[in-house]
């Protein structure tokens, strides 16, 4: 059995991360703020509720606890936001994770795997996109991902910090089991949006520009189930606990689904209409963005298995229909 400290664990991704490790045995310890994540999503081990910018606090959990390794997940992840809101990214992502790597620094752990994006590589000139493609982002949001690996491999050189970088395409599902989930207010994200728009809960999807150089003229991204990403986490820890080679990777399936396919997959699920309306583009979107993931299949010895977009949208589809019978609940306010 082996500690983790999850920054961020009480989020979307890091509680998936979290559960994983717990049924595999591992003891897990959460750090998060709460102020985007929720407390009712710490279920597999302790929380620590301090910012990820308070150093001394992160200094003082890490010295009681003495992970094996740190996964992070403490970031924010809005590219409309970041654009509207640089200096909020630039503060909590990239000062937040020097805080935490200062903090590991004098409290001697030295394994950390940090949670990055695809939003590092901007538009890239070919498809897909591999570890070696140029990283050129074009917001802020995956400006400050970038900056966050390069603090990384500066403490790496300079006090022996071993990390690995994952870069993440689109997360998306929710736990098969129903434990945890997406859960964002206000909620960006295609897939929770067009399930809301096919419930009722909003009236229409809006599709960020259809006149893009795709074969349907809307964004193509690959998806990748949050199970999946969980799955990764262990193995890239493990990875380094072992000896392994500190390196970036990209975590996706290889696969490009465009934001129709996406709505007629949601169709297709819920068996529901998904109203829709084309609206312009969004500043700092891509046209395509789909990952090369042969590197993390060979290092890691993992594969994408839970990411078909039925699976990915069904999954979603039954956490959203829990949590509108939780909202509904006397007792919802307890768990917000």
């Amino acid at each position: 059995m082996s500690r983790f400290l999850i920054t961020g664990g009480a989020g979307y991704i890091g509680s998936h991360a979290a559960k994983h490790l717990a049924e595999a045995g591992h003891e897990v310890m959460v750090y998060d703020n709460l102020s985007r994540g929720h407390r009712d999503l710490v279920r597999w081990g302790p929380l620590i509720a301090g910012d990820i910018r308070d150093t001394d606090r992160l200094r003082e959990a890490l010295r009681s606890f003495r992970p094996d390794a740190v996964i992070h997940f403490a970031a924010f992840a809005y590219v409309g936001e970041s654009v509207a809101q640089p200096g909020l990214y630039y503060e909590n992502n990239v000062a937040g994770t020097l805080s935490l790597l200062q903090a590991m620094t004098s409290a001697g752990a030295d394994n950390l795997i940090v949670s990055s994006t695809c939003a590092t590589y901007g538009q890239p000139e070919s498809m897909p996109i591999t570890e070696d493609t140029v990283q050129r982002p074009l917001n802020p949001y995956g400006q400050s991902k970038l900056m966050m690996e390069q603090v990384c491999a500066d403490f790496g050189k300079a006090h022996g910090l071993r990390s690995m970088a994952l870069r993440y395409f689109n997360a998306c599902g929710c736990d098969p089991d129903g434990e945890t989930g997406e859960r964002h207010d206000p909620e960006p994200h295609l897939i929770p949006r067009a399930l809301m728009a096919a419930d009722g809960d909003i009236a229409m999807l809006e599709v960020f520009g259809g006149d893009y150089g795709t074969p349907d003229g809307t964004c193509i991204r690959d998806y990748i189930h949050v199970s999946d990403l969980a799955s990764a986490h262990m193995a890239a820890a493990l990875h380094l606990m072992e000896g392994g080679e500190p390196q970036s990777l990209n975590l996706g399936t290889g696969q490009g689904i465009s934001v129709r396919d996406i709505i007629e997959a949601t169709e297709r699920v819920t068996g529901l209409p998904v109203p829709h309306r084309i609206s312009p583009r969004r500043m700092g979107d891509p046209a395509e963005l789909v990952a090369a993931p042969g590197r993390a299949n060979k290092v890691l010895n993992w594969w994408a298995q839970h990411s078909a977009i039925d699976h990915i949208i069904s999954t979603a589809w039954a956490w959203h229909r829990k949590e509108r019978e939780r909202s509904c609940s006397p007792r919802s306010a307890i768990s917000a």
